[in-house]
């Protein structure tokens, strides 16, 4: 039963999954991923939890459609969530609309025993009760409960079919009004380009489409209230620094293409120790000797590289990472704890919220210490990405100041 006597107000679980790899084996890693997920799910006990997905259906979602039925049928019926009687489930399936597809699945899953929980309804500018189950598909640009965008295609112009975006719900738990921002910002293409400047270009164009998310979602249109930002930020480590302190004491062998000229790979070796190769570094290779210097003490000597979030300090907060970085794993089932040879590792999947989120959150650590900022699956193979989940409690009556701005007491 969710919320122990000892532990008073709404305990609330906010995990992000980026999930392609799973409907390209569903077989093996659904299985696996599932019961990771519901293990969190019974450790932590949410009365309201909010999972946000990331590349639901894989990368051939016409193929995978049969898959993504049973994953949702699965999260909504299993004996796991059974004492979750209301749901949500948002899924962008419309892939033909190459304009619109972001191929993002919001899941809200509300404990039977959590009492007045409403949801806005952005067309109508009201909040409105929710029961029962209900999954909306297909075309979500019609669905009020809702605002979805994809990023512009002249964002990143050398990906022509992106998927990335993001998609917004509003939610009034406990008094306590909040946005729940499901998001997916653009990738490093190719390692060769990230490494050739500080910041990298594709750091530049993820702090463009964040800052546009950001914009939006605290614009005139509707009140502000609190926000959690989850999703795929795609943040990666800032790749000169990295390669220059790894290699430190290499020498770097540039080879070109024969007929362009063009760079195609770098070659770091040792000055001394025969020549010994450290890195190799191509457009999707990024073949380091050690792996163990991104898993040893949790990647923590990494985190200084990390520095794409230090852009938005005013506006976004997020707890200490005390967890290896989350992309990108191997895909085969047998290996939970490698990663593979393609991309440097780094803290893709995060939790991230606006400064009035970051009180709600740290009041809950000050009174019962039940706070907690992890991944999920950490020796379990979850496909490319291992989830990241954040989970607190709202304070009783920590909305009740606010309770007449949101208007949470106006029910359709």
């Amino acid at each position: 039963m969710a919320g122990k006597a000892a532990a008073p107000g709404t305990a609330v679980l906010l995990v992000t999954a980026n999930v392609g790899s799973l409907f390209d084996d569903p077989e093996h890693l659904q299985k696996n991923w599932l019961r990771e997920f519901y293990q969190v799910v019974h450790t932590h006990k949410p009365h309201f939890m909010a999972l946000h997905c990331q590349e639901f259906g894989g990368k051939n979602y016409e193929a995978s459609m049969s898959h993504v039925d049973k994953f949702v049928k699965e999260l909504l019926s299993s004996d796991a969530m059974k004492e979750y009687n209301r749901a949500r489930v948002y899924l962008d399936e419309n892939y033909r609309s190459q304009e619109h597809f972001t191929a993002l699945g919001s899941f809200y899953f509300l404990h039977e025993s959590l009492k007045n929980i409403y949801q806005f309804d952005f067309k109508a500018k009201k909040y409105k009760k929710v029961t029962g189950k209900e999954i909306y598909s297909d075309t979500l640009e019609s669905t009020p409960m809702l605002e979805k965008e994809k990023f512009p295609q002249d964002y990143f112009p050398e990906c022509k079919w992106s998927r990335k975006g993001f998609v917004r719900t509003r939610w009034c738990v406990a008094d306590c009004a909040f946005d729940l921002v499901n998001i997916h910002l653009f990738h490093d293409a190719s390692n060769l380009v990230a490494w050739e400047t500080s910041p990298s270009v594709y750091a530049g164009i993820r702090h463009k489409a964040l800052g546009y998310v950001l914009d939006r979602i605290v614009d005139q249109r509707f009140e502000k209230v609190s926000y959690f930002v989850f999703g795929d930020f795609n943040f990666r480590l800032d790749s000169k620094s990295v390669v220059e302190t790894l290699c430190t004491k290499a020498t770097m062998q540039t080879v070109r293409a024969a007929d362009t000229n063009e760079v195609v790979k770098l070659i770091f070796r040792e000055s001394d120790n025969d020549r010994k190769v450290m890195l190799q570094l191509e457009k999707k290779l990024f073949d380091y000797f050690n792996q163990e210097v991104f898993r040893e003490d949790n990647g923590t000597a990494l985190l200084e590289f990390d520095k794409e979030l230090s852009v938005f300090k005013d506006r976004l907060y997020e707890l200490d990472i005390s967890f290896p970085p989350s992309y990108p794993y191997s895909e085969d089932s047998s290996q939970g704890k490698q990663y593979m040879n393609t991309r440097c590792p780094a803290w893709c999947d995060r939790v991230l919220m606006s400064p009035s989120a970051k009180e709600l959150v740290l009041r809950s650590e000050s009174e019962e210490k039940a706070v907690a900022y992890d991944h999920i699956g950490p020796n379990v193979c979850m496909g490319d990405h291992k989830p990241v989940f954040l989970a607190f409690r709202v304070a009783p009556g920590a909305g009740k100041a606010h309770a007449h701005v949101h208007k949470c007491c106006v029910v359709q």
